[in-house]
């Protein structure tokens, strides 16, 4: 790869981000040149690989594209050339994954990313091709490491991290998040015929499967939401050690985006039923006040006695 075609990748990935109008890039302008293109190419990355799924074209099962893109990475990371229209086999399909690989490469390379992490999201993202249950939350959480604890563990090689207490709370942030995602989006995947809720928890609580995808609100539900809202409380929690381990400016874009998930969280504790009539969102003036905040105010790592 010349320094031209990782130049144009990065641009390609930017491009990407841009269009995706996700919360995450916002926090992106809070790392230093570097390791804010690095974010944008690992987000890209992150991005096409979900929309090989959520966006099937015709002719083109998802499942075998997804396993081209795989096969694409790897062979880029052992160092052979990159091309969309060789490696992935669809000539034009996939142009957009050839265009963003380099980019993507450079980055792992230059972050010492464990290829794993990335190769762990495509596994998680395989599983979302067939709709699926979980009877328990163990089977659960071994998605959400796959498909948001993995992308931690990319991510902060991107922010710097020290010492070797990293793990344990990334993962536990990246359950955080992928939790308070379930629960938003819990009607639109029930349709879906997937239910990201444990089977073990809607028994317990005396709901079910049907009335989910139903929409149905009742004192049950209402059980069940809070539930799994406690639970994915006491991850934030213990996602809340990260910043010990992470060098100042990635405090920063960590402390944003576990506070806007969090405040996405508190919106579905105040309203658990809105779940089922609109898309419940962070208002545009928390995300500001938000921003400012991790952008303006000091950091400093709390002590362990506080």
């Amino acid at each position: 790869m010349n320094a031209d075609e990782i130049l144009a990748s990065h641009r390609a990935c930017r491009r990407l981000t841009r269009q995706a109008g996700s919360n995450f890039p916002a926090a992106f302008c809070l790392l230093p040149p570097a390791k804010r293109q690095a974010m944008h190419a690992l987000y890209a990355f992150m991005r096409h690989s979900d929309d090989l799924v959520d966006n099937p074209l015709s002719g083109h099962p998802p499942v075998e594209r997804l396993r081209q893109w795989r096969r694409a990475f790897e062979k880029a990371l052992s160092g052979d050339a990159i091309s969309g229209k060789e490696t992935f086999g669809f000539g034009e399909v996939d142009s957009l994954g050839g265009a963003i690989l380099p980019a993507v490469i450079q980055t792992v390379r230059e972050f010492q990313i464990p290829p794993e992490s990335l190769l762990a999201v495509l596994e998680g993202v395989e599983m979302d091709l067939e709709p699926r249950v979980y009877a328990t939350f163990d089977e659960l959480a071994a998605y959400c490491e796959r498909v948001a604890s993995a992308v931690g563990l990319a991510c902060i090689h991107i922010w710097g991290v020290s010492g070797d207490n990293a793990l344990g709370p990334s993962r536990s942030a990246g359950l955080a998040l992928q939790l308070t995602n379930i629960l938003r989006d819990l009607s639109e995947d029930a349709q879906q015929g997937r239910i990201y809720v444990p089977l073990e928890d809607i028994n317990a609580c005396g709901y079910s499967a049907e009335e989910l995808q139903n929409g149905v609100v009742n004192r049950p539900f209402l059980r069940l939401m809070e539930m799994e809202i406690d639970r994915a409380e006491q991850f934030y929690r213990e996602a809340a050690e990260l910043p010990r381990s992470l060098h100042k400016d990635g405090h920063r874009i960590f402390g944003l985006m576990m506070e806007t998930y969090h405040a996405l969280l508190h919106s579905i504790r105040r309203h658990p039923a809105d779940v089922f009539t609109r898309r419940i969102r962070v208002s545009r003036w928390k995300k500001l006040w938000l921003a400012a905040r991790w952008s303006f105010l000091p950091v400093r790592h709390k002590k362990k006695s506080e």
